[in-house]
């Protein structure tokens, strides 16, 4: 049997495998690789490493979590790629930046001692180090459905005023723990907490990324091919409902706890 032609080619670019790809965060580009073939294009997947040019042709960007060494090991590079990829992602590049790399698109990451440490301020958040760690199964609502993974961070990101979050967080801690938000879009540029990886559980969410990149790599609209996501689907449902019957457990028990402890003091 002949193979059928290629639709296009697009030119995945990971940011930093060595240094910024733990949790599984490489199973974000091996998804993205898998799936834009099994559409019908081709696909290149370059690594990108310090000190190293970007490819001249790029149209789809992926960058991971790591930790405060790796960052750092990191954040000369960037200030030198960081004009390239303002530009990339105002001309409407798609880009997925988790955990250490959605922190460094941000304005600044401010360390637990007060460390000033700058990004790219590619995405209008700030991030602040504490010392509670927010770690668990987390549960979204998007623009894609509902959308699952795991989050596993110290950093606490605040949105700026017109920053538009990911999702809002229905089970999970998200941002910060506390205004209901996760992670950030601007443009096709989304930065998440999320690691899992996030995409394979989502696959919504890997082809909307894929159509962004498809149509720059081609200038046609995305032509994409029936897949059988049966399987990712029936898998993320099970998390979500399982996730969010613990939630409602748990809220439950603490409304309990305080009713309790409320009708303790009254009575005193």
């Amino acid at each position: 049997m002949s193979t059928p032609p290629s639709k296009g080619r697009i030119v995945l670019v990971h940011l930093y495998p060595r240094e910024m790809s733990i949790y599984g965060d490489l199973g974000n580009t091996r998804c993205l690789a898998a799936r834009i073939r099994r559409h019908g294009y081709e696909c290149v997947v370059h690594d990108h490493h310090p000190g190293m040019p970007l490819p001249e042709q790029t149209h789809l960007f992926m960058g991971g979590g790591g930790q405060d060494s790796g960052q750092s090991r990191v954040e000369d590079d960037l200030a030198v790629i960081g004009d390239r990829l303002h530009g990339l992602a105002s001309d409407g590049t798609p880009m997925v930046m988790i955990c250490g790399m959605y922190q460094m698109f941000g304005h600044a990451f401010i360390t637990h001692d007060g460390v000033d440490l700058p990004g790219l301020g590619i995405l209008d958040v700030t991030t602040r180090g504490q010392s509670t760690r927010m770690i668990g199964g987390i549960v979204l609502d998007t623009g894609f459905g509902e959308v699952v993974g795991f989050e596993n961070h110290s950093g606490a990101t605040m949105l700026g005023s017109g920053q538009q979050p990911f999702g809002q967080v229905r089970a999970g801690f998200g941002n910060n723990g506390v205004d209901g938000t996760e992670g950030a879009r601007t443009h096709n540029v989304i930065g998440s907490y999320l690691h899992g990886p996030i995409l394979p559980a989502n696959p919504r969410v890997a082809d909307a990324l894929i159509a962004a990149a498809a149509e720059r790599a081609t200038g046609r609209p995305f032509e994409p091919a029936e897949l059988d996501d049966s399987v990712a689907d029936e898998a993320r449902i099970r998390q979500i409902r399982r996730l969010l019957s613990t939630s409602a457990k748990s809220a439950k028990s603490a409304k309990g706890a305080k009713s309790a402890k409320g009708g303790w003091v009254s009575s005193r």
